[in-house]
């Protein structure tokens, strides 16, 4: 069985194949096409020798729907709410995150107040029915959207979250009067309370719906070109991945599918080399990602804010919780107009990007200081396939950084890698300290293109006494969607004090999520069920997801329950109240298909190694330059130990070690480094 899977990043297109059958891999990377991505995808397939038609399954991951999101190029959408409502997207919450910014805004709705339309419908918090729907004002609704010229329409009923009836008639109105509308209905995004949060996670849907629908389509259209037969899936947001059919009618689902596949790889490798706690560090070529990983698995949060908490979008769907910053290889390095040095977040991208690509680039980037600095090799860039411009590199530096700063050409390079190192360190301090946890404790964990060359110099300043760099970094988000299980997250409000809990009313609903999370999986042959009871102690606004089991909720367990959330709080919060009442606000079930297991090869044995080659190289003192050893990652056999300072060559990346590091290669492939000696 072939896998492919494709990860499309916002400088470099990555590829990653495994034929379990024969037990080898093919991995490529090519620029992104931006203008048409898929063009980029079929380069990869070309470039690597692979047969389309010899495809068994390809996965894909794509920043598609989240740069239609922030580039706010998605569909004209109207929206459709009950009678009164009408204004409650645009006002939003009325916390203001930042007392004493002068410049804060609120969010910038996707939807104008003309293009959202009340229709006479009214639902209870219970369910009931106060007021029967009048079709007839969603048809004069549908009319004044079809005579604006909506490419999508977002619907989205008060309370429809506990009974969706009013929304499923108003839907097919909707169909009938606006067929080629993209539809997106409340109830079938998210049915979970909070009118802000679920309108809006809704208008997201409707307004990346066509986008992303047409990319899909395009995708399936041009695989199918060049003779691909198998099945396509896609990655999503919580570190599984969907049917295509999925992906267009949830686009939302998918907002964060490219740097999720790397997460799940982390924790696997991880979990396999004895490391369960490890924060996964991803740098690429336009961003720089951590997530932290505890006992092996990816640490989830209910939804996020897309452009920020203060003015961003809320999208309130399960989503791997990482944090991201604009620290890439394509990130450009500017004098502001006080004359300080920075570092992002705008980056060269793939078009036209770095200097020494010599594509055009005119702004020098943290791939030009590498370069200057001697720690990437001009003449080995991927592999060979690219020379980069060592020389138009330095020039660039001297003149836009160098000379403002009144700095020689290297110093302005470590300056430009020290401030890039600052803002990656704080990324991986938000996902760990942040949250109440010591990075001390936890291995990290190095992918992307830019990671293994910058992860050891971020682990020096935050103590880390352990890095892993796993095989094929720069494809690792690519790899980690060959090992992702399918997966789906559905929620259900439902309101109840724990002390009168009716369990049998809980079975019924979390039989009802059952089913409707089956009816969409691919992989029925081996399934996993998480069921969490979001609760909380009455009063407060925030809820801890508390595991329980189908035998607990048929035993009527309330004890357990409770124990369990007093527990989780002590650990959370360092105290609780036992004696106070809880109250159930949500139900969440997480349903896994199991993909088949990939035997992946061990390494073959190959001797004491010999550098290639030695060059000289600035580490972390620009005075300097240490004359260091370069290895071929792939001359590196199992238990091979090599000593600091050197480089690690190896298609796509460059793992560089300080002096007093230490790696020892693991026998699975994998070079687990000890930092500075600790």
């Amino acid at each position: 069985m072939l896998v492919v899977a494709i990860d499309i990043g916002g400088t470099f297109t990555d590829l990653m194949g495994f034929n379990d059958k024969t037990g080898e891999f093919v991995d490529a990377k090519s620029l992104t096409t931006p203008q048409h991505l898929v063009q980029g995808i079929i380069d990869c397939i070309r470039k690597c020798g692979i047969d389309p038609s010899g495809i068994n399954e390809l996965l894909h991951g794509s920043t598609t729907a989240i740069n239609t999101l922030i580039e706010r190029k998605g569909a004209k959408t109207g929206l459709i709410v009950t009678n009164g409502t009408r204004d409650v997207y645009l006002i939003g919450r009325g916390n203001r995150p930042e007392s004493y910014n002068l410049f804060f805004h609120r969010h910038e709705p996707l939807v104008a107040r003309r293009l959202t339309r009340e229709v006479n419908e009214r639902m209870l918090a219970s369910g009931e029915v106060f007021e029967p729907l009048n079709a007839s004002s969603v048809e004069d609704a549908c009319k004044v959207l079809a005579e604006e010229g909506v490419d999508a329409v977002a619907l989205c009923f008060l309370h429809s979250y506990v009974n969706p009836e009013h929304e499923k008639q108003a839907g097919e109105i909707v169909r009938k009067m606006l067929p080629n509308a993209y539809l997106s209905l409340s109830h079938e995004i998210l049915r979970e309370y909070r009118e802000f949060e679920r309108v809006s996670t809704t208008i997201v849907n409707a307004y990346i719906g066509p986008t992303v629908g047409g990319y899909v389509r395009t995708l399936e259209k041009g695989l199918g070109d060049i003779g691909f037969k198998g099945d396509l899936t896609i990655m999503r947001s919580n570190g599984g991945v969907m049917s295509p059919e999925i992906a267009t009618m949830r686009p939302v689902a998918m907002m964060e599918s490219g740097p999720v596949g790397g997460i799940i790889a982390a924790a696997q490798v991880g979990q396999t080399l004895g490391f369960p706690n490890t924060i996964s560090f991803d740098m690429g070529g336009t961003t720089a990602k951590a997530s932290l990983i505890k006992d092996g698995e990816p640490t989830m949060a209910p939804g996020y804010y897309v452009g920020g908490y203060a003015s961003g979008h809320p999208v309130m769907v399960p989503v791997v919780d990482l944090v991201e910053v604009g620290a890439g290889g394509g990130s450009i390095a500017w004098i502001d107009e006080v004359g300080a040095l920075k570092v992002g977040p705008h980056s060269a991208g793939a078009e036209p990007g770095p200097i020494s690509y010599g594509r055009g680039g005119t702004e020098p980037t943290i791939t030009d200081a590498n370069v200057v600095l001697g720690r990437l090799d001009p003449d080995n860039f991927l592999g060979g396939d690219m020379k980069l411009d060592a020389a138009g590199a330095a020039k660039g530096i001297e003149e836009k950084n160098a000379k403002p700063l009144g700095l020689s050409t290297v110093k302005a390079a470590q300056a430009i890698l020290d401030i890039a190192i600052s803002k990656m360190s704080l990324a991986v301090r938000e996902v760990s300290v942040a949250k109440g946890y010591d990075p001390r404790d936890f291995a990290l964990v190095a992918s992307g293109g830019n990671g293994a060359m910058h992860v050891i110099a971020i682990a020096r300043e935050l103590h880390i006494p352990t890095v892993i760099v796993p095989l094929f970094p720069a494809h690792f988000s690519a790899l980690g969607m060959i090992v992702a299980d399918e997966r789906h997250d559905l929620i259900r409000t439902h309101f109840t004090d724990l002390s009168q809990l009716d369990f049998a009313k809980l079975i019924v609903v979390y039989k009802e999520m059952m089913a409707e999370a089956q009816a969409s999986l691919r992989q029925k042959n081996e399934v996993e069920y998480q069921c969490h009871l979001d609760l909380r102690y009455v009063g407060q606004e925030f809820t801890l997801p508390i595991p329980v089991t189908l035998g607990m909720m048929e035993a009527g367990d309330r004890a357990t329950i409770r124990n369990a959330f007093d527990q989780m709080y002590e650990r959370r919060y360092a105290n609780n109240s036992p004696t106070e009442p809880v109250e159930l606000v949500n139900i969440r079930l997480f349903v896994v298909g199991k993909r088949p297991h990939m035997n992946f090869p061990t390494l073959p044995n190959k001797g004491v190694p010999s550098p290639t080659h030695h060059r000289d190289v600035y580490f972390a003192d620009a005075s300097k330059a240490l004359r260091s050893p370069v290895y071929q990652r792939a001359d590196l056999g199992p238990d091979v130990a090599l000593q600091g300072p050197a480089l690690i060559q190896e298609r796509g990346t460059t793992t560089v070690l300080f002096e007093g590091d230490t790696l020892k290669m693991a026998p699975s492939g994998e070079m687990i480094i000890t930092v500075g000696g600790k």
